[in-house]
């Protein structure tokens, strides 16, 4: 089969690689039919999440159809529609049953690895996401081994497109987790989201689906901020005007009651803070540069909500804590849940309250993917969200 493979820090291409075969008896295979690029699938391209491997399949979003199941699952047979959670979880731990998802204590077989890193235990496996996560093989592919099928697998039994349904497999649930995390009171907080990239803009829905008096996003991309004001978003160009000021006067003073970092471990921004961050992370004196934390931290309201579905790889420097103390701020943050949020967004989506595939600016085929992955990283040609069919033939073949 033909599969994106990550080549080194900076380097993806396409490659003929071995079809998936079952490895458990709780195990099936699917036949992908539509994958995306994920903003946290560039962290794996600049080098910045450890562990990667020369030969290792990239992508965690996808879906398809099952064309195998090993002899133990029972919810899935081959020909049903199916969308994949980006983590992976066995459904019977602790964590599991509890609704704790991304904390499964049964999927990462390489959970050491984090712990010497983080020294913390670690949560459960991911999909082409590093060997600190597992190791599994992605689905940048056109065949993907699901683990805990019957768990992991969602059937899709409405005749809503792939485009409809395939960011159920992580940005829709990681933007409406963060929203949650806030724990909005209807009607009266206002909300800030850092980062108008695909998490952020779900981040920002999410929370106007919550009943959030105001949101207010803030990013310096045109087109980002376009997307975010077609549905009724404030916006704030940190690169036009002081954000912390222009928060601070979007809310009568006292800051927004909560604020989402969407941003993660390599924010761009402006100051002495971000330029240290810069030079840190390029020389590995620091994991991940954190503008957006900080701006979050010193804008949100006292007793507020830091929520952060971003992406952290490690260590950072010059965190505001003193601040954040001084506050009462609470901090939400961590893998998504996915499992937990599949069924109750479906119904959103089946009810016509949200079309996900507002997100969507590029479509192309696997074959196209590496150049696609320099174009989404460096924001060229208004590109926010790539959507890949590993069956497609690029355009002039025959």
């Amino acid at each position: 089969m033909k599969a994106l493979i990550w080549q080194g820090t900076n380097k993806v291409g396409i490659e003929t690689v071995p079809d998936p075969a079952l490895l458990l008896p709780s195990d099936a295979i699917v036949k992908i039919t539509s994958t995306a690029i994920c903003g946290s699938d560039l962290h794996l391209l600049d080098g910045y999440i450890p562990s990667m491997e020369k030969g290792d399949i990239m992508g965690h979003e996808f879906m398809g159809e099952v064309v195998e199941v090993g002899r133990d699952v029972k919810r899935l047979k081959v020909g049903d529609r199916v969308i994949v959670p980006f983590n992976i979880a066995c459904g019977l731990c602790d964590h599991c049953t509890r609704g704790n998802y991304s904390a499964c204590d049964n999927t990462n077989p390489n959970h050491r690895m984090a712990e010497a890193l983080y020294g913390a235990v670690s949560g459960g496996g991911l999909f082409g996401y590093s060997h600190i996560y597992g190791g599994y093989a992605g689905g940048q592919a056109q065949y993907v081994r699901v683990p805990f099928a019957d768990v992991g697998g969602f059937k899709i039994e409405s005749s809503l497109r792939d485009d409809q349904v395939l960011f159920l497999t992580d940005i829709f649930p990681t933007g409406y987790q963060a929203a949650e995390n806030c724990q909005i009171v209807k009607g009266r907080d206002v909300v800030a989201v850092f980062g108008a990239g695909p998490v952020g803009q779900f981040a920002a829905r999410s929370a106007q689906m919550l009943g959030a008096a105001k949101v207010i996003i803030v990013d310096r991309v045109p087109e980002r901020l376009k997307m975010a004001e077609a549905a009724g978003i404030e916006t704030i160009n940190y690169e036009q005007t002081d954000v912390l000021i222009a928060l601070r006067e979007a809310t009568g003073g006292r800051g927004p009651d909560h604020v989402i970092d969407a941003v993660g471990l390599e924010a761009h921004g402006h100051g002495p803070g971000a330029l240290m961050d810069t030079a840190k992370q390029k020389m590995r004196l620091n994991f991940d540069r954190i503008t957006a934390l900080r701006w979050a931290i010193l804008s949100c309201a006292k007793g507020g909500t830091v929520s952060m579905p971003g992406v952290y790889g490690g260590l950072v420097d010059k965190m505001p804590m003193g601040a954040a103390f001084a506050k009462g701020l609470v901090f939400r943050m961590g893998q998504t849940h996915t499992h937990r949020y599949v069924r109750p967004l479906l119904a959103h989506i089946e009810k016509g309250d949200i079309d996900p595939s507002f997100v969507i600016t590029h479509r192309a085929t696997l074959d196209e993917a590496p150049e696609l992955y320099k174009t989404f990283r460096d924001k060229h040609d208004g590109c926010i969200k790539v959507v890949l069919d590993p069956w497609g033939q690029p355009a002039g073949t025959a």
